[in-house]
């Protein structure tokens, strides 16, 4: 389902072809896709980026789309990768309370906003521990939004191809509470979204994600 088909879906649900409803249509769908990837860890919800860590600092920004760690490596100089651990910064600042204590990085925290002069910016960074002893090449595997469907330039994304019903039904939900519709078909919505949900939640946390190594990522049992 592209966004024309998805756009048209909603109109006719919803019986509502006014003005005011089809302009903020985009904005329940994005709302609807909020939801979702914050409900489902689908792997289309993952990117990678390689970066850089330096003798000179502890920190490490994270890119501008970042929302959540999904790994972060250190790649020694024999193109080794060493997993860092994540703990919380205060036990990075105990475990590592001198500046001369250098090394390959073990542990890694989101540490908070990117502070420049006296500007906070919306950007977090990371505290390594212990600080690096050399340069290092690093590659983190992030949660991020994907582009929404309703920007895309061929109006498709993986959720609308794999799964449009729990985008459709989602969007529905949204679109009814902003029409403040009748209780009845709202609750309907919001089942059809749950049962949706519930079989993307099968797919994204259980089938993609039975031969996982990590045992902490959240995994749905598949029968």
């Amino acid at each position: 389902m592209n966004y024309t088909q998805l756009s048209s879906a909603i109109q006719a649900y919803t019986e509502n072809t006014e003005t005011d409803f089809v302009l903020n249509i985009p904005l329940f769908i994005r709302q609807a896709e909020q939801r979702i990837y914050n409900s489902v860890q689908f792997p289309s919800i993952r990117k990678n980026v390689m970066g850089v860590v330096s003798t000179t600092s502890t920190y490490l920004s994270a890119p501008d789309d970042f929302l959540a760690v999904y790994s972060l490596a250190v790649v020694d100089a024999d193109g080794n990768y060493e997993y860092l651990l994540n703990k919380d910064v205060n036990f990075i600042r105990q475990a590592y309370p001198n500046p001369t204590d250098t090394g390959l990085p073990r542990y890694y925290a989101l540490f908070g906003p990117l502070v420049s002069g006296s500007t906070i910016t919306d950007e977090l960074t990371f505290i390594l521990g212990p600080k690096p002893d050399a340069n290092y090449n690093v590659e983190l595997h992030y949660y991020y939004y994907p582009e929404s469907i309703t920007v895309a330039a061929d109006g498709q994304t993986w959720l609308g191809d794999n799964f449009d019903s729990v985008l459709l039904y989602g969007s529905l939900v949204e679109a009814y509470t902003y029409m403040k519709g009748e209780q009845d078909m709202m609750a309907l919505y919001n089942q059809k979204f749950m049962e949706a949900l519930a079989l993307a939640k099968r797919l994204g946390d259980g089938m993609e994600r039975q031969d996982a190594y990590r045992s902490g990522q959240f995994r749905q049992r598949v029968t």
